[in-house]
């Protein structure tokens, strides 16, 4: 295992250029990377761990991680990544009165969302006896209107169905919120942002 500091990444052959920091004078071409790192993580300038699997052939290697040097190579905005998971219904026909919030925690268990994601990735479908209803679905405690919002519903007794993506609070919970009348609401998670 030796330090190194990244130089170049190139998406396409997922390789890197790397400046060995222990003999300064090797610069390598061509390192295969670690699947798990991408082009928001690989920033040049970062510090690298590379694993030599045969010190004489730096191609039977690989750039195992990437992390911060001083205040370079920080992503900024942090990188956000999306995974896809089996469909898992969170809410099933809940009935939310109209102006009420009910809170949801999306996370654990057998939801497919691990605990600490950032956001989930929803279909939701509401249906209201009222014209003109809507829902909004946020991070718990945030501000309701600032988020996702479905409707407005264009006659009574009819379905609205949208998908989106809406951040989760740090404990893994969203709130919704019936508006212009009582709505019955369904919504299934489909994946996540970590």
């Amino acid at each position: 295992m030796r330090r190194g500091i990244l130089t170049s990444f190139n998406a396409s052959t997922y390789t890197a250029n790397v400046l060995i920091m222990e003999a300064t004078d090797a610069f390598l071409q061509g390192v295969p990377v670690a699947t798990h790192i991408d082009g928001t993580s690989a920033l040049a300038g970062t510090l690298c761990a590379v694993h030599f699997f045969d010190e004489q052939n730096y191609t039977d290697a690989v750039v195992m991680a990437v992390y911060p040097n001083g205040s370079q190579g920080v992503p900024t905005p942090p990188p956000g990544r999306t995974t896809f998971v089996a469909p898992f219904r969170q809410v099933n026909a809940d009935v939310i009165a109209s102006g009420a919030i009910h809170t949801y925690s999306f996370t654990g268990g057998t939801t497919g969302i691990p605990l600490g994601a950032l956001g989930v990735l929803y279909k939701a479908a509401f249906s209201s006896a009222s014209s003109g209803a809507f829902i909004n679905i946020a991070p718990h405690n945030g501000t309701p209107g600032n988020y996702a919002t479905i409707g407005n519903l264009p006659a009574a007794n009819t379905t609205l169905n949208d998908v989106g993506m809406v951040p989760l609070d740090a404990n893994g919970q969203v709130d919704i919120q019936a508006n212009g009348g009582s709505c019955t609401v369904t919504l299934v998670t489909y994946g996540y942002v970590f």
